[in-house]
């Protein structure tokens, strides 16, 4: 009998070959044209990738458990690496932690993306709203229902780094209680870099809050920042000032930034008219909101100021320079007028807020830092 003829052991870096003698067919070569900055893995690690997260030095830091809120909007394909990515970074500290996902009204697969990374994470939490109420409104439900002593806030575009988190919890420990992220060298169109450097400008000149990067979703804050402030409208790029006024404070730490690889930005040309009129709202809520006085009794004053010295030139006038010149008929005299009438009702509007801010005065309000 002949020798039953051995299989040859297979190369792996040989094509395999066909029962009928053939030559192996050539697979066709992956393509890969749109790199990524993340890895679309499954979301449940390997036991090698266990075993080498394990390894990792573990930073220690102050914190009992950190609380990381994503908001999003149609981010179906964003959803697994940025959760794969957060996990990577959370396994190298000390700290207990959970995600909060606030699904802002998606229309896409993005709720059930999350359900499934909830069956296999308990450390998962979701919010999901029946419509698109905004980015503040998102923000604002996570803030009420963290349950640790430090909240990260981050976008679900891939965009913010979450090997970032490390780093803002380092500078939340050097004392300070809100750190933000400041994206130095952006990966964004040129005109909305350059409407962004003059967006943070005038922020900075108008609210005295010194860091360069207002809107930047990669945040940090201690939990007794997120409690006392209220967080609503489009006021969420204006958290470092609202915190500032409360006595908080505020710092930054430059963070990484990646080009948005999926979908498109849900924050059109209209956002800068609303920042700056959000701008307006925030100047008045953090310095004039308990002294409504203060703002309108000034602008009063002005006004009147100007009415009263017009029509006593114009007196002046009548009586030593042009006796008999007419002065009902000059514009300048309505003027006058005018403006004397708009600050008796500047000062009207201060006192009635004045009032309303006496009568409405809460305890609550006030944010205490110690108590005994």
């Amino acid at each position: 009998m002949n020798e039953q003829q051995k299989p040859e052991p297979q190369n792996p870096q040989n094509q395999p070959q066909t029962q009928q003698g053939q030559a192996p067919q050539q697979q066709p070569k992956k393509h890969h044209s749109n790199r990524r900055y993340y890895n679309r893995k499954s979301f449940r690690p390997r036991p090698q990738e266990q075993s080498q997260q394990q390894q990792l030095p573990i930073q220690k830091v102050a914190f009992k458990k950190v609380s990381i809120v994503v908001p999003f909007l149609d981010e179906e394909e964003s959803l697994r690496p940025l959760y794969n990515e957060i996990k990577k970074a959370i396994k190298g500290i000390s700290s207990d932690y959970e995600i909060i996902f606030v699904d802002d009204g998606s229309k896409d697969k993005s709720l059930s993306v999350v359900k499934d990374l909830a069956r296999f994470d308990n450390k998962i939490r979701y919010y999901s709203f029946q419509t698109n109420y905004g980015k503040s409104a998102a923000l604002q439900v996570a803030f009420k229902n963290v349950t640790g002593d430090v909240v990260i806030t981050m976008d679900a575009d891939l965009q913010d780094d979450p090997s970032e988190i490390p780093n803002l919890l380092k500078k939340l420990e050097e004392g300070y209680d809100l750190v933000s992220g400041w994206k130095k060298k952006r990966y964004d169109p040129f005109l909305k870099k350059i409407s962004s450097r003059f967006f943070n400008y005038i922020t900075r000149v108008f609210s005295h809050v010194k860091i360069h990067d207002f809107n930047c979703g990669l945040k940090a804050y201690r939990k007794q920042v997120v409690q006392g402030i209220n967080v609503y409208g489009e006021l969420h790029r204006y958290i470092p000032v609202l915190a500032a006024w409360k006595g908080f404070s505020v710092s930054e730490i430059v963070v990484k930034h990646h080009p948005r690889r999926y979908g498109r930005t849900k924050f059109g040309i209209t956002r800068f008219f609303k920042g700056f009129v959000d701008l307006i709202t925030v100047i008045f809520t953090t310095r004039y909101i308990k002294r409504p006085m203060h703002l309108f009794g000034f602008f009063g004053f002005i006004a009147a100021l100007a009415g009263i010295v017009i029509n006593l030139f114009l007196t002046y006038e009548l009586l030593f320079i042009k006796p008999h010149a007419p002065i009902a008929n000059r514009p300048v005299f309505f003027l006058g007028i005018l403006l004397i009438i708009v600050g008796v009702q500047f000062f009207a509007i201060g006192l009635l807020g004045e009032i309303m801010v006496h009568n409405f005065q809460r305890e609550d309000e006030y944010v205490l830092k110690e108590k005994k």
